[in-house]
């Protein structure tokens, strides 16, 4: 009898895993859907589910496929997948291994820049409170592009027509491929750092949305937003535009008009200096007849005319009120003093040393405390005697105290 085969879990998994790979449709194929359940793992891959209205896959793009993806999927999002069904031996689960991933109804490319635009618009990179003013006397312009393109020669030509006298500098950039972002943000920090330039010229000619891609990458977005330099881009034709335009201080529609807005016709300033010049020797000359008529209006002025007189009429003015006070001020002192003998007159009649001058005494205790009444004596209390010419010392030997209507008896 023979022996039934026993396999292992390992080996039906990796036997329907070798059917799979080896099958030639499963091998090579795409697949339209809808996803669901998207994750961005940390190490870059990316997980998901494909679906229909039939049944549902799931499928993994790993890191080195999906970095290749110019936008970032999202849930609901149709797509069409392209790679092969393999099987997890781990968990005996088929799925999808995507290599590239396209959007139905638009273009990857154009997907990832609305996704960019709309991420960078939520944080503020466009609002106009933001943007800074180009300079109107420029100096000096970082020209920031492919140092062989017709651009730079365009803006090189446009400039020095206009303004003869303006300088410009050259930042030699990759403006095209993969390591073009790179290369841009490189240029524009060091635009930053050497700070002889009044403004930076950023673009190159016109091309494919490919071509143009370098611009709308976020490196470059958030290099144009973090430069100390007002920035013109001037990327492709007029109908082009990029993350980079909307970033930018000012956008140019092409190098030839990023030259034209950042000078100024030297012909144009000739003729502002001279409308300026024009302007103020008129207002320096309204300023002349106004003062001149000043001038002789003051030379009329009396105190200007006849200066003595007016200094005469101050001075009878200062004597009538300097009598005036002299005259107020005696009288015054006339009326005090009288007072004031008044009021000497009227203490000297109730002070008591007026009275001992008639033969009175006061009597007072060894304080000084004035007497007034035998009640407030004491038998034995030291006394002092107050009398014109002088004070004497006596004790209280005895008293009496009389009743109301009582008459004086002898101790």
């Amino acid at each position: 009898m023979i022996e039934p085969k026993v396999f292992s879990v390992g080996q039906i998994n990796r036997y329907i895993k070798n059917l799979l790979e080896n099958d030639f449709i499963l091998n090579s194929l795409l697949v339209q859907g809808e996803i669901s359940n998207f994750k961005a793992h940390s190490s870059g891959h990316w997980y998901f589910t494909l679906k229909d209205a039939q049944g549902a896959i799931a499928c993994v793009m790993f890191q080195q496929d999906a970095a290749q993806v110019p936008f970032l999927p999202e849930n609901g999002m149709q797509v069409i997948l392209y790679g092969h069904v393999s099987l997890y031996e781990r968990t005996g689960q088929y799925q999808l291994y995507g290599e590239f991933l396209e959007p139905v109804g638009m273009g990857a490319l154009q997907l990832a820049f609305e996704q960019m635009k709309e991420k960078l618009a939520a944080e503020g990179l466009f609002d106009a409170d933001y943007k800074r003013e180009i300079p109107e006397n420029v100096g000096c312009i970082a020209v920031i592009t492919s140092p062989t393109g017709a651009a730079v020669r365009d803006i090189i030509q446009i400039a020095k027509r206009r303004d003869p006298r303006v300088k410009l500098a050259i930042f030699p950039t990759l403006v095209q491929g993969e390591a073009a972002a790179a290369d841009i943000v490189r240029s524009l920090k060091l635009a930053n750092s050497w700070g002889k330039a009044d403004v930076i010229i950023l673009g190159r000619g016109g091309g494919s949305m490919e071509d143009l891609w370098a611009f709308n990458e976020e490196s470059v977005a958030r290099a144009i937003f973090a430069s100390e330099l007002p920035v013109i881009s001037a990327v492709g034709h007029e109908t082009d535009f990029t993350i980079a335009d909307f970033v930018s201080d000012l956008r140019a529609p092409t190098p030839s008009a990023a030259a034209e807005l950042a000078t100024t016709r030297l012909a144009d300033k000739k003729e502002d200096a001279r409308a300026l010049a024009e302007r103020l020797e008129r207002n320096l000359q309204a300023i002349l007849t106004v003062s001149k008529r000043r001038l002789e209006f003051l030379k009329e002025r009396p105190v200007l005319k006849r200066p003595l007189e007016l200094m005469q009429k101050k001075e009878r003015m200062l004597a009538e009120q300097e009598r005036l006070l002299y005259k107020k001020t005696a009288g015054q002192l006339q009326r005090l003093s009288r007072g004031l003998l008044a009021a000497e007159g009227r203490l000297a009649a109730v002070s008591p040393f007026s009275v001992m001058n008639r033969g009175y005494a006061m009597l007072m205790d060894e304080r000084g405390t004035p007497l007034t009444t035998a009640q407030a004596a004491a038998i034995g209390q030291a006394v002092r005697i107050r009398m014109k010419d002088g004070i004497l010392q006596a004790e209280v030997t005895g008293k009496a105290v009389f009743a109301d209507g009582e008459k004086e008896t002898n101790l």
